[in-house]
């Protein structure tokens, strides 16, 4: 049985620079290894700092021309780019299934929430024009939009679609010239958007890709003609991007880690509950900044948790849920397990040595769903990010107390409550700390225009990721006013 087509051949990755695919020069190439087989899919080059500066310099020639069209024209590329994406689904989600280990269906998933916010992008022709008026007699004021000029964007292995679409969509539209660094562990799917961003007839240097490591990034971070960098990943390296960027006087939007809290109260709906708990915590493998890890349980909520360790032992892995990204993550999630063990939780459901029938897997990168009780605020499994399909339950009598332990956290990027409750509803909405709240919604990630983005370390910078706030986030207000002559009906400011 097969759960995912992976490619035919071994892609050979370039970087994607002033319209031509380029392979830097001396660039060590990296092995692409499928998380579903553990066999080689794709090739990477690690781009130099010189190489990097290519591909800057590259995209400059793009930028005069690409700024001064007008916006409802930069649209037209975006609606070709979208109707491309569509047709070509198919390949493209099983593609990022290939890399990242999600199962088929979530990276289609996946690249349909990007193709939302490419809807939001095209919609800035007819909902952002700017804003003119008559602030006195004979003088007018204001404001023009303006593109920063050369952006970056650093994306994770995780969503190798969606996440890219966070940022390039909008960018591009606003009128600045773009480049992406994705994951060295999943840049298949990067160059197949490029391939489509081609295709679509986008001017040679508007979008660019570069590859590569840790240096790749440094390089993109302190580039004197990058003047915006977007980035999604871990806190810790979201906090290094977010101060190293500004030091240099780029703006930064730096989305970090999370460890998402799921609050159960004994009125919730018991089947609703059960289902959207399990779906946080597997879905993806766990290996998403919106995966509840956390389960916060109130008083006597036993029949759910049992729901929940039945239909978690159910899912199957491989056709229903996907592969852990490499053998060194799958190492570090089963050390965690074997810690919050050591440290008294007990393993009600143990998804270590789980792994698809079949020879075919057997070199897989794989990790069944699995579930800790008695889990104090204390340990490590309650407090710190595992990314992976691994739930932490703790018990605590009162909402309050519940409460208290998702503010306690440093995080802030998502919450859930389940309840039957509009007041118990309107308490958690209103008393926690998370960017995100959900209301018997296991994974609240906001449709479009609502925009993406948490809080406390889960971000890093102003403003989100996508909506109408990132917008000011790939632009700049040019406010003008204007007197053309001397009025004698005018005020004190004529």
């Amino acid at each position: 049985m097969s759960f995912v087509e992976l490619p035919e051949n071994v892609v050979l990755c370039r970087n994607l620079a002033g319209g031509e695919w380029r392979m830097p020069e001396g660039a060590t190439l990296l092995d692409v290894r499928s998380p579903y087989t553990g066999t080689v899919i794709g090739r990477v080059p690690l781009t130099s700092a010189a190489g990097v500066d290519q591909v800057v310099e590259a995209a400059r020639p793009a930028l005069a021309s690409w700024r001064t069209l007008p916006l409802r024209e930069r649209t037209q590329y975006l609606f070709r780019f979208r109707h491309l994406l569509e047709k070509d689904l198919n390949r493209l989600a099983n593609l990022a299934a290939s890399e990242a280990g999600k199962t088929v269906a979530e990276a289609r998933a996946g690249l349909l929430k990007g193709l939302e916010v490419c809807e939001f992008a095209l919609s800035l022709q007819n909902l952002d024009s700017g804003s003119h008026l008559e602030v006195s007699r004979g003088v007018t004021c204001e404001y023009r939009r303006e593109p920063m000029g050369i952006v970056a964007g650093i994306t994770p292995f995780n969503f190798p679609g969606m996440v890219p679409m966070w940022m390039f969509p909008i960018a591009v539209t606003l009128g600045n010239v773009f480049i992406l660094k994705p994951s060295e562990k999943v840049p298949l799917t990067a160059c197949a958007l490029g391939e489509l961003m081609h295709e679509a007839g986008y001017p040679a240097g508007v979008f660019s890709i570069v590859h590569g490591g840790k240096e790749t990034v440094d390089a993109l971070v302190e580039h004197p003609e990058v003047k915006a960098l977007a980035f999604v990943g871990s806190s810790a390296v979201a906090r290094q991007v977010y101060v190293r960027g500004s030091e240099r006087g780029k703006r930064v939007l730096a989305l970090g880690g999370a460890k998402n809290h799921l609050i159960i109260a004994p009125d919730a709906d018991p089947e609703l509950t059960a289902q959207a708990v399990v779906d946080s915590f597997t879905g993806c493998a766990g290996q998403r900044c919106m995966a509840g890890s956390v389960l916060l349980a109130v008083g006597d909520v036993g029949q759910v948790l049992t729901d929940v360790v039945r239909r978690a032992e159910s899912i199957e892995v491989g056709p229903g849920m996907g592969a852990i990204i490499d053998k060194a993550s799958v190492e570090r999630l089963e050390k965690a397990i074997a810690r919050a063990e050591s440290e008294g939780a007990n393993v009600v459901l143990d998804g270590r040595g789980k792994r698809p029938k079949g020879e075919a897997w057997a070199q897989g990168h794989w990790l069944g769903p699995t579930i800790l009780d008695q889990v104090r605020p204390d340990m490590e499994a309650a407090r710190r990010e595992l990314f992976g399909p691994v739930l932490s339950i703790i018990r605590v009598p009162t909402l309050s107390a519940a409460l208290a332990v998702e503010n306690a956290s440093p995080y802030g990027n998502a919450a859930s409550i389940f309840t039957t409750s509009g007041a118990v509803a309107q308490a958690v909405v209103e008393g926690v700390h998370a960017g995100m709240v959900g209301v018997n919604v296991g994974v609240p990630v906001p449709r479009e225009p609502f925009s993406f983005g948490g809080t406390g370390e889960s971000r890093f910078g102003h403003g989100d990721i996508t909506g109408p706030s990132s917008l000011d986030f790939w632009t700049q207000l040019k406010k003008v006013t204007r007197k053309w002559s001397a009025r004698t009906d005018g005020s004190w400011m004529s």
